[in-house]
């Protein structure tokens, strides 16, 4: 798309519209680069804008916020001050260094996912190495100020001033203590006044005390002396003091050349940071305001659904528009005040912002295709200055646009063929209508002129619509309605504010009867649009509202059945660890009684206790092999035959049912023959892999169970149990490995649950995560299988 007129923006307000995203802006970096965001070139450039903002919504949704400093601000104005002086303050040179290193942040982040989101990798390639930069301004704190290793000279100058004001101090702490002097003295106090020490005398005492003086204090009764003896050492302490300003001077000229040679890197960098900025604003637009981004097509024209104007908040009433398609002109009509031309700069600024990259306010299956430029003429455009009426500014400016227009231009035109006589302006109208059709042109227009509307309702490539009307309020719906041509309802709204009757008989007699027919026609065609969009949307909300129901109870029976599998398994876990706990404390005692004469009576004990313990062993198998079977082919009552493709319920093994003989059937898998009861068999529609010399079983993520928990934040008590829990029901539905997280903080957390790991005999072995896994606030879990 070519740049974007003066007169469009300002027409379809783009300024302020622009600043209802950069309001979601975290910085002024994203903001700068929105104010100077230009359309894109072509339909490449678009789909890579699209892109860009589709990675980061995917970013945002899986790995949480990109980096950032809120101290970061833009460094444009410190470059092209630096130019001229060649000097930059340590305070000015601290917001490049933050800059820089946020650059430096986002861009090792984009790089370790670059493979997940690669259409990111365009905003990390522009961030360029600063590590030497970064490393020469670590030479400031964080209030910009020098340290004392800036410089071999700057260490030494600061020594040295160290040493003489330790000195004049002492001299001046012995000059308080004078008894020739004190009672001279305001307050025993050694001040420090335009970097030389003096003291404070009362002003009756000035022209006695032995000194110089160089200030009156704010009260007017005493006066800030220099004493004859600190002259010399604040003499000294002055001269140290511009040899320490001349160092520093030099230092900071010194890196401010080094930041200026990279001033096109560091400013790139602002760049980056500025549209990473922008593109998490949109992200806010897109998960927060619902906007979206309308799909892409080749030919001319757009199509949006449920598109609302941004300044008119939670009132605006969503429209459906199209152009492009079936049609290259829409003729829009309606009463006054009804919306049409809230409707045609709606269509407009959903264009101009589909071709700066941005999301739009409209619904889900929006589209926009190849535009090449967006010209408007709306409003009352009367100039003083050049003496014109406002019928003759609307030639002037629609002459112009028809001499730029062409196949990919969308035109808007309001209140098009007013401003002059009707009959004469609804000519001119329907003339210009078909010059921009000879063009291809798209074109939106609104008008009153029947003669137009017939125009778009019997010439091809022209299409009607209008803004509703409720004939009984009298107020407009402000809804958009396709195919139908609009009435001014200009008499029916007089009639019904009181207007007298005869002379609204008189208006309708004095019209022509070919407007009357017209007129009639259109308020028969508007009434039976409305009906039937009335109950196309009644029709559409029941079948949501049904959808919605069912979604409901699905999920309703989903969660019951999750919660009785959370409990029988809870049960189970219970009971095992009872029998791990008491075959421990078997073990445990019998090791103690080894040496003692009670063994046999120990053994005799532990033997009676045993068979309690394998019975709650048997009970919880029994019920984990019923959850088995209830889903195998045997409790669905399925009759396997030769062919069927089988799973092993409870495992990752598939095959091929070779035959069946009884309650067992015979399958292949891979290179093995196995016979496997029915109940331990369902039927899967997944291809069985080839043979192999031996089975591979590879564990995919199951349904329900997520591969990692995090428990970071939580007490010791608290998570211990989930911890566990989780665990099992990992091992059960057949991980491989898992991650606990449990965060860095002071470590209890952690090793607490690596002291549980350590006693689950189904966990083989467990780590500390590795760099981009989460390092220490995370423990790997590798299963025993």
């Amino acid at each position: 798309m070519k740049p974007i007129p003066r007169v469009t923006l300002e027409a379809l307000e783009i300024k302020k519209i622009l600043g209802v995203i950069g309001h979601r802006c975290r910085s002024e970096l994203g903001m700068n680069v929105l104010s100077s965001l230009l359309p894109a070139q072509d339909a490449k450039q678009l789909a890579s804008r699209q892109g860009l903002l589709r990675d980061t919504l995917r970013y945002r949704e899986i790995e949480g916020e990109f980096p950032w400093d809120s101290h970061a601000v833009s460094i444009i104005a410190l470059l092209e001050e630096a130019k001229a002086s060649a000097l930059l303050r340590g305070e000015e040179l601290v917001q490049i260094r933050t800059l820089l290193a946020l650059a430096v942040k986002v861009k090792d982040e984009i790089n370790r996912v670059r493979e997940r989101f690669p259409e990111l990798v365009q905003i990390a390639r522009r961030i360029k190495d600063f590590s030497g930069e970064l490393d020469t301004l670590e030479v400031l704190d964080e209030d910009g100020r020098l340290y004392d290793h800036a410089s071999s000279a700057l260490r030494e100058l600061r020594a040295r001033l160290e040493t003489l004001r330790g000195s004049t101090r002492r001299t001046g702490q012995a000059l308080l203590s004078d008894p020739a002097t004190s009672s001279m003295l305001q307050d025993r106090v050694l001040s420090l006044r335009n970097g030389r020490f003096v003291v404070l005398v009362r002003s009756e005492h000035v022209s006695a005390y032995p000194g110089v003086v160089t200030d009156r204090s704010s009260s007017g009764n005493s006066f800030y002396i220099e004493p004859y003896k600190l002259a010399a050492l604040n003499n000294k302490l002055t001269v140290a003091q511009e040899e320490e300003r001349q160092e520093e001077l030099r230092i900071l000229r010194k890196i401010t050349l080094r930041i200026l040679e990279r001033e096109t890197a560091i400013l790139e960098a602002e760049f980056s940071l500025g549209s990473l900025d922008l593109l998490c604003a949109e992200s806010e637009m897109v998960e927060r305001m619902k906007w979206h981004l309308p799909e892409l097509s080749v030919s001319p024209g757009f199509r949006f659904c449920r598109l609302v104007h941004p300044l008119l908040g939670e009132k605006a009433v969503p429209i459906e528009i199209a152009c492009g398609a079936e049609f290259k002109i829409l003729v829009i009509t309606g009463p006054n005040t009804g919306g049409k031309t809230v409707a045609l700069k709606t269509a407009g600024v959903a264009v101009v912002l589909a071709w700066l990259g941005l999301p739009v306010p409209a619904g889900e299956g929006s589209m926009v295709g190849e535009i090449d430029s967006v010209y408007v003429d709306v409003g009352d455009e009367q100039s003083i200055e050049q003496n014109l009426s406002t019928f003759s500014a609307h030639v002037n400016n629609i002459v112009s646009i028809l001499k730029e227009a062409g196949s990919g231009t969308l035109v808007l035109l309001d209140e098009l063929g007013s401003g002059t006589d009707p009959q004469e302006g609804a000519a001119l109208g329907i003339a210009l209508l078909e010059a921009f059709r000879e063009r291809a042109s798209l074109v939106l227009a609104t008008t009153h002129h029947n003669p137009i509307k017939s125009f778009a309702l019997t010439s091809p490539g022209v299409e009607t619509a209008s803004m509703e009307f409720d004939a009984i309020s009298l107020k407009p719906t402000f809804s958009l309605l396709m195919g139908v041509p609009g009435k001014s309802n200009a008499l029916l709204v007089a009639e019904r504010l009181g207007m007298p009757g005869p002379i609204i008989a008189r208006a309708k007699a004095s019209l022509r009867g070919e407007d009357v027919s017209i007129e009639e026609l259109i308020g028969r065609l508007q009434e039976k649009r409305s009906s039937l969009e009335r109950a196309a949307h009644e029709l559409t909300e029941e079948r949501a509202s049904l959808a919605e129901t069912r979604l409901s109870l699905e999920n309703r029976q989903a969660r019951l059945e999750a919660q009785r599998e959370e409990l029988l398994t809870e049960a189970d876990r219970r009971a095992e660890k009872i029998v791990r706990e008491a075959q421990q404390a078997a073990r445990e005692l019998l090791k103690s009684l080894e040496m003692s004469r009670t063994v046999s009576a120990a053994h005799r004990k532990i033997s009676a206790e045993r068979p309690k313990l394998e019975q709650i062993r048997r009970e919880a198998e029994r019920r984990e092999e019923k959850r088995i079977e209830r889903h195998s082919v045997k409790a669905e009552g399925i009759s396997l035959k030769a062919g069927d493709t089988v799973q092993m319920v409870g495992s990752a093994v598939k095959g091929v049912v070779e035959g069946v003989s009884g309650e067992k059937a015979t399958i292949v898998a891979g290179s093995f023959r196995l016979d496997v009861p029915l109940n331990r068999l369902r039927i899967t529609g997944e291809a069985v892999p080839g043979a192999q010399p031996a089975i591979s079983v590879k564990t995919t993520r199951p349904t329900g169970i997520p591969s990692s928990i995090m428990v970071r934040g939580m007490t010791v008590d608290e998570a211990l149990p989930d911890v566990e829990r989780y665990l099992d029901q990992a091992y059960r539905a057949g991980y491989d490995q898992v991650s606990v997280i449990h965060g860095r903080g002071t470590g209890t957390l952690r090793k607490v649950v690596q002291e549980l790991l350590k006693s689950l005999p189904y966990v083989r072995e467990y780590r500390l995560g590795d760099h981009g896994e989460g390092g220490y606030g995370v423990t790997i879990v590798t299963f025993a299988r």
